[in-house]
């Protein structure tokens, strides 16, 4: 599960690529950490024109996960003798988000698989983390980290993010994932983000620097 990744190209280089015919980033920095939850750029089709945009990381949980999520609270506070409002709990139950999907055949996410919830997200290279070499292994798709695009998927949302936040409504965004190549699997075999290029992919940490190739 990719759960880091940087951005550190410009406006200009992501509407050069995209073709984006609207910008909404306002001053948009290097982004050389992008962590669960953080604003980041997409690209999306809103109201007939190709945008850029900042959204949060993290699609929408699925019902049953927060209500899990809600249950386990609740037996919480019973635990400790406390009065249990579940419906309210189970409104105000935080929930971070879902980084990367996968299973595209769930309800749960076939709901946004439609044109109108289809966005690209910009980056230059994303990690991996794999302790037994070193921790978080970066891939780009060459040692100068173009920039390139995930296929990603985005919606507008309202829920809880974090408890201090209270309720609020932002627009979210995930990336799709798929079985790993050749080069990514060996550093994480469950999955990797779908990117939508063929290129060629660097592979670095402390303890391995190598040129291979990806076709993906």
């Amino acid at each position: 599960m990719c759960n880091l990744y940087s951005l550190t190209k410009g406006q200009a280089a992501i509407i050069a690529l995209t073709r984006a015919m609207r910008d909404r980033t306002g001053n948009l920095p290097p982004l050389p950490g992008i962590y669960p939850d953080y604003m980041a750029p997409i690209v999306r089709n809103f109201e007939g024109t190709r945008e850029l945009v900042m959204a949060r990381w993290g699609m929408p949980s699925s019902h049953q996960a927060i209500f899990e999520a809600t249950k386990k609270r609740a037996q919480r506070l019973e635990g400790k003798g406390k009065p249990v409002n579940f419906n309210e709990l189970l409104r105000m139950e935080p929930d971070s988000g879902v980084t990367n999907i996968r299973n595209t055949s769930s309800k749960h996410w076939t709901r946004w698989l439609g044109i109108e919830n289809r966005c690209v997200v910009p980056f230059t290279s994303f990690s991996e983390f794999n302790k037994a070499h070193g921790g978080n292994v970066w891939f780009a798709l060459d040692e100068s980290r173009p920039l390139a695009c995930f296929a990603g998927i985005w919606t507008t949302w309202t829920s809880v993010r974090k408890v201090r936040e209270g309720e609020t409504t932002n627009d979210l965004f995930g990336f799709l994932t798929t079985t790993p190549n050749n080069v990514v699997g060996p550093i994480h075999p469950k999955a990797m983000p779908v990117i939508l290029s063929y290129c060629r992919i660097l592979v670095t940490s402390e303890v391995r620097r190598q040129r291979l190739e990806l076709a993906i």
